[in-house]
């Protein structure tokens, strides 16, 4: 997939011009937020939870080299192999390294945003036939399109663009009637049936990496990533160095955030342990294990001042909350990981020359922060990459004049206080009586879509030096 985060503006304006998108994402939104709401509200002590999640997470990080060093020996002694991969290209090729030796042909995979990550169907889709078990990754493999969200890939998808994508790919027609989505579930588990019986190698991500036992945990609702991990000959696991955690009693606590954060559940329908390869007793399970851990800029993350983003348990939270990802979609952000998120992820692990404009795509309102299950004080890490960003002398060479000019004056108040006066009963009096402007020069991007509400005249400074004045007399 071809990143587009330098784009991020224009992709905003198609977004928004898309009705079809619109409607996707509104209908999306209240699920997400009320389900998140009411589960929080029956749990009472979930701020407790959320604090308990933090330190697990923070303590982990301080000690990964010891709990990656344990979690290497736990699974090399039930019969796995673990496997680090620097960067995407070499988790690319160990993954298809492991399937070459294994003669594989056909692959079924399990949701992962480390695999979107990596481009890894990409490089795959090149010598195998490769199957995405996840529905809503299913579907927008079909279309050809990289996920728009981290936990419902195809949440800009109408039951219109399903049917027509089913209706092509599965019976070769176009225009056919509106169906069910009841009938369309049907339709994808019967397909998805025979490439499951199929598979060579099952691949999965892990939502946790336990360090004391070596299992990985995998947390779905339709139960794919059991059948796509127990029935093929070969199961690889692609994960992120950062979803350690010490034992199975801080794996409890995070998967009770991550439901409740993610999708509103007490617990997700299906939350299996995997730990090595099927063992001489066992009826099923693969007879190869392997574990690729996958740095890709998350070591420089360990030692600089955006550590805390590793914490992320990738609930879609911060996302489902916020206005701008709520108006514009996933794909406007150009990349796999969207939203507030993104925005800090995107730019730690592409660089910052190409992903000028994400950090500054956040209105700084702070819901993210509020509902991170894990404390992750998002807001302020976005403030730090515009702070980055100025330092580095990138983006727009007009704004960096026009912010050096507005603090050159705010630091001069005998300067600042007349202008400001000036200023606010020059912008009152073209908007007229209205106590609004439809238009004023240099603020098309905000009139454009809304009228601005105007100044009342005066500055708050001499408002206050006349209320002080009256409550003297």
């Amino acid at each position: 997939m071809e990143a587009r985060t330098h784009t991020f503006k224009a992709n905003a304006r198609q977004a928004l011009a898309d009705d079809n998108l619109r409607r996707a994402l509104a209908k999306a939104k209240g699920g997400f937020v009320g389900k998140r709401a009411q589960a929080v509200s029956g749990f009472p002590d979930f701020e407790a939870l959320r604090t308990r999640g933090q330190e697990i997470k923070d303590h982990t990080l301080a000690h990964l080299d010891h709990y990656l060093a344990r979690f290497t020996s736990a699974v090399e002694e039930r019969g796995g192999q673990v496997h680090f991969a620097g960067d995407a290209a070499s988790a690319r090729e160990t993954i298809l390294g492991i399937c070459r030796d294994a003669g594989a042909r056909q692959v079924i995979k399990a949701k992962s945003m480390a695999g979107e990550e990596i481009e890894l169907n990409e490089a795959l889709e090149r010598e195998l036939e490769v199957v995405e078990s996840d529905l809503g990754e299913y579907i927008i493999q079909l279309a050809k399109e990289p996920p728009s969200h981290i936990i419902a890939p195809a949440v800009h998808k109408t039951r219109e663009d399903i049917t027509r994508l089913f209706d092509e790919h599965h019976h070769g027609r176009i225009d056919g009637p509106l169906r069910p989505a009841p009938e369309l579930v049907a339709e994808a588990r019967r397909v998805l049936r025979e490439k499951f019986l199929g598979a060579d190698v099952g691949i999965s991500g892990a939502n946790f990496l336990v360090a004391d036992t070596g299992s990985v945990t995998l947390v779905t609702n339709e139960g794919n990533a059991d059948l796509g991990t127990a029935l093929p000959r070969v199961h690889i696991v692609i994960a992120g160095i950062e979803k350690l955690v010490p034992g199975m009693d801080e794996a409890s606590v995070m998967l009770r955030l991550l439901a409740r954060s993610a999708t509103g559940q007490e617990i997700s329908a299906y939350t299996t342990f995997l730990t090595g390869p099927r063992s001489a007793d066992e009826p099923d399970g693969p007879e190869e294990y392997h574990v690729v851990l996958l740095d890709n800029g998350r070591t420089s993350m360990l030692g600089n001042e955006f550590r805390p983003m590793l914490r992320c348990i990738r609930c879609g939270a911060c996302m489902n909350h916020c206005p701008v990802y709520s108006a514009v979609g996933g794909h406007t952000y150009g990349w796999v990981y969207p939203g507030p998120m993104g925005q800090v992820l995107t730019p730690m692990f592409r660089g910052l020359d190409s992903t000028v404009d994400l950090p500054n795509a956040c209105t700084l309102n702070g819901r993210c922060g509020s509902v991170c299950p894990v404390r992750i004080p998002l807001p302020d890490l976005i403030r730090r990459l515009r702070d980055w960003q100025f330092d580095a002398h990138l983006g727009s060479r007009t704004s960096r004049w026009a912010l050096r000019a507005w603090g050159w004056v705010a630091r001069h108040p005998g300067l600042y206080h007349p202008l400001s006066r000036l200023g606010a009963r020059a912008i009152r009096l073209l908007g007229g009586r209205r106590g609004s402007a439809r238009s004023l020069p240099m603020a098309g991007g905000w009139t454009g879509s809304r009228d601005l509400p105007l100044p009342t005249g005066t500055t708050f400074q001499a408002a206050w030096q006349r209320q002080r004045r009256h409550g003297h007399d």
